[in-house]
């Protein structure tokens, strides 16, 4: 019989779908990409045409001779790569080494790896689509050209070993811009009261908000909620109004890459990195008892949220018998119209709805089965129907002003019986049990008032990051990841308590990208490159004139950089530090980790020190200096030298100045100083006296 090839990525996949094919089908793997730019050069013609030029990884020579010998010997080839731009771009690369005939019918995709999806990918193998390989080839080309353009251009200025990349610059600036934010917020005052009132009939006091007049009223400040408090302690307290309605809450969509990844590090607290790495595990293929090798999900990168109709068909009725036909949810809940979804294929969900978390939990690893789970309910829940609450909002009258309360009970839980997001619950609100009505009056049992101040935005975490990338539509679902991963590997963002935090080398890598390449690092530059890549995927524009279009002006940028960025690396500055070793004084060195002390004997004296700089001012606990620090991560503190006797330590910069108001030391917070104490809430210019 006649011996067909089929070609996958991961040897993984091997053995699954060797197990779908039988004996006439010979399964070989490619280990990922074959042929890449060379390390060694920038791999681009720039003067004839942009062509790349590719050569075979190191290590794939192996690899590809024996897909080579297996070719020879097969009637048909098919190359099963991933259903995405990245793997018809390696299937167009094993077509080349193996020098396929391009009108052959060879590539098939399967958004799933089941008996089912791959038998019937093979009775619609299609020739390699061009279109998506020249997309993926200009995205591969653009990385290289800025990457290999500007990182030489840091390792001059700054120090070897540095990157930059025309994602990853964009995420850097992202985390930078929200730390100046952060560092310059000034928190402002106001206070909350609320009212403990007793119903009549009622054991529990319901807790009612102040509103204001016919206006809502914000108080700003303790005089003015203690005026307010004496014009209401004596007041009578009258229902004004009572409207009763319900509300109905939509299920969730089920996942793309990005909100798999955004709750995976919610609920889980996985990185995006682990999250990606589990679902592929789960992609290609686990060992379940008494089954074989089984692909659990669905393909993990994609930013669709379509379901087939066969997949969507097959919940409904497991949703029918396993909860009753109520919570069968009543149509297709498909995404919005956004333009920047792809749309390849279909969302991320189990590859078949009967197999539970609960049956599968014995042969996935505790965080498999974590990931799984989470997949599986949340595609459960987007088939499900709305959870249904009764709303009952109240207006009381207290003399001249208006409290209110808002409450809720679930009615019905639909699609909340299964799933609900980190950070929400189905609990019920303020529940009223008995019967509110308007005029009845209700007494006071206390009034309580409670200070605030306002909090600066909030530092990103990776799920942040990736939501935010998404919706300023950079990059793409395979990139987010990596992205954050290239980021923390290279020390110019520290991840601490799940917050990405901008380093000292990371702030002085962006501050020179602002500077010298704006464009690379502007938000609204890369999100259209991403538009003119899906162009070039859809055909309509050549991918040689979007390169054209773009390497002048970088190389131009490049070019006067090298001319006029001054350069940044510290110099060794001579330290009144001595070596205790060799009696020299110890020089300033800088590293990867940012300032160090070193001996200048060195290699015969390797001493080195962690360098501690002064910043003119006296610690407010003990009165020795305050030294500029840094976590174990990069993210640079201001303490005192006297660490660990002494535990100041603050994360914005201490002035000399102190507060007129409270006597405590300020900080700096942009232009202004502020009061450490945030209950004090002094603020003044850094110039006031």
């Amino acid at each position: 019989m006649a011996k067909n090839l089929v070609i996958v990525e991961s040897p993984t996949k091997v053995k699954t779908i060797k197990k779908f094919l039988g004996q006439n089908y010979e399964v070989l793997a490619s280990n990922g990409h074959v042929r890449d730019l060379p390390k060694s050069q920038l791999g681009i013609d720039v003067e004839h045409g942009y062509e790349p030029k590719y050569i075979t990884i190191r290590g794939k020579g192996d690899i590809l001779a024996s897909l080579r010998k297996a070719e020879k010997k097969a009637d048909k080839v098919y190359l099963a790569t991933d259903p995405d731009r990245e793997g018809e771009a390696i299937s167009w690369h094993l077509s080349e080494a193996l020098k396929l005939d391009k009108k052959k019918q060879n590539r098939i995709t399967f958004n799933e790896i089941t008996k089912t999806a791959v038998k019937e990918s093979l009775k619609h193998a299609r020739p390699i689509d061009m279109n998506l390989v020249d997309a993926q080839q200009t995205r591969r080309i653009l990385d290289r050209m800025v990457g290999y353009k500007i990182s030489p251009l840091l390792w001059q200025k700054v120090k070897r070993g540095l990157s930059a990349g025309r994602v990853q610059s964009v995420a850097l600036r992202l985390i930078g811009d929200r730390e100046d934010e952060i560092n310059a917020f000034i928190p402002q005052e106001y206070w909350t009261m609320e009212a403990l009132l007793a119903v009549p009939g009622e054991k529990k006091p319901v807790r009612a908000k102040f509103y204001g007049r016919d206006k809502k009223i914000t108080i700003v400040s303790e005089e003015q909620m203690k005026e307010i408090s004496e014009n209401i302690k004596d007041a009578e307290y009258l229902v004004e109004d009572v409207k009763r309605g319900e509300r109905m809450k939509k299920p969730p969509l089920p996942f793309t890459t990005s909100t798999m990844q955004q709750e995976a590090a919610n609920a889980l607290n996985f990185s995006t990195q682990k999250t990606m790495r589990l679902a592929q595990q789960l992609y290609e293929g686990i060992d379940i008892k008494g089954n074989g090798t089984v692909g659990l999900i669905t393909y993990l990168r994609t930013d669709s949220t379509r379901i087939s109709e066969e997949a969507d068909g097959a919940a409904r009725s497991f949703i029918a018998a396993q909860y009753g036909e109520a919570y069968v949810g009543e149509g297709g809940n498909a995404g919005g119209g956004n333009k920047k979804i792809q749309d390849a294929h279909e969302a991320i969900r189990p590859s078949d709805i009967n197999r539970t978390p609960a049956s599968m939990k014995d042969s996935l690893t505790r965080d498999q089965f974590r990931l799984y789970q989470l997949i599986w309910k949340r595609f459960a829940a987007s088939r499900m129907s709305s959870a249904r609450y009764e709303t009952t909002t109240v207006k009381i009258k207290a003399g001249d002003y208006r409290f209110t309360v808002a409450a809720s009970r679930v009615l019905f839980d639909g699609f909340m019986s299964v799933y609900t997001e980190s950070g929400e619950t189905k609990e019920e609100s303020n529940v009223l049990k008995g019967n509110i009505e308007p005029g009845m009056e209700l007494k006071l049992q206390e009034l309580e008032t409670k200070q605030h101040f306002t909090q600066p935005p909030a530092h990103y975490t990776e799920a942040s990051l990736v939501r935010t990338l998404e919706e300023l539509g950079i990059g793409r679902p395979s990139t987010y990841a990596p992205t954050i991963t290239t980021i923390i590997a290279r020390r110019y963002v520290a991840k601490e308590n799940k917050n990405l935090y901008i380093t000292e080398l990371g702030e002085v890598v962006n501050n020179i990208m602002k500077e010298a390449f704006p464009s690379i690092v502007d938000v609204n530059f890369t999100a259209n490159m991403e538009s003119l890549l899906d162009s070039v995927a859809e055909g309509t524009v050549p991918w040689k004139t979007v390169v054209e279009n773009f390497y002048p002006d970088l190389d131009a940028a490049v070019k006067d950089a090298e001319k006029n960025l001054e350069k940044v690396t510290i110099e060794d500055e001579v330290s009144d530090v001595v070596c205790e070793e060799c009696g020299r004084n110890m020089v300033i060195k800088y590293g990867p980790h940012g300032k160090f002390l070193a001996c200048p004997g060195f290699p015969e004296c390797r001493n080195t020190k962690p360098y501690l700089e002064k910043i003119g001012v006296a610690c407010p606990k003990c009165g020795k200096d305050i030294v500029i620090r840094k976590t174990k991560k990069g993210r640079k503190y201001y303490g005192c030298e006297d660490n660990p006797a002494c535990d100041f330590m603050s994360w914005q910069k201490p002035s000399e100045k102190k507060c007129p108001q409270c006597g405590g030391y300020m900080v700096e917070k942009g232009s202004r100083l502020v009061c450490a104490d945030a209950s004090c809430g002094y603020v003044c210019g850094k110039d006031a006296k």
